[in-house]
């Protein structure tokens, strides 16, 4: 059996600017309305139910709300360098930006791409929520804008 949370009914979007090191067009600074999506596998529990999905919800609107009108930047990038302080600098590819810390989120990935993002706020997803014994895998995907998505996906 599966349940699903579709964020763009359930309003667990975010919007949220960043930049892709070493690609082309996405090495420019841009910005996306952010959509999350989460799928849970597994058997339905003495309860009825795989998972209550207010618990669910309540974990992702917690992410939104902290990647919302952020800028996003990789923190484990080997092609920016950041220099943190009372703004953040960022050199990549030639560029300098300067931005106020309090309008970045510095994000635990090499690069600020859909499937980093998704793979990174499952875990956390995982981490932080205590998810019952009969669940057996648990994906998010993460739209960056419609009709493309990307999902991760992990077996418990």
């Amino acid at each position: 059996m599966r349940i699903e949370i579709d964020g763009a009914h359930s309003g667990i979007r975010f919007s949220a600017c960043h930049f892709i090191t070493g690609h082309e067009k996405c090495a420019r600074l841009h910005g996306h309305s952010y959509i999350i999506r989460l799928s849970l596998e597994g058997e339905i529990g003495s309860d009825g139910m795989i998972m209550d999905f207010v618990v669910l919800k309540r974990a992702l609107r917690q992410v939104v709300n902290i990647l919302d009108h952020r800028v996003l930047l990789p923190g484990n990038s080997k092609e920016a360098s950041l220099e943190i302080g009372e703004e953040v600098t960022v050199i990549s590819g030639g560029k300098r930006y300067v931005f106020p810390l309090e309008d970045v989120v510095i994000l635990d990935v090499e690069h600020t791409t859909a499937e980093e993002m998704a793979a990174m706020i499952l875990d956390g997803i995982i981490e932080d929520v205590e998810l019952p014994s009969n669940v057996t895998a648990i994906s998010l995907g993460l739209d960056e804008e419609r009709g493309q998505t990307a999902w991760a996906r992990r077996v418990l």
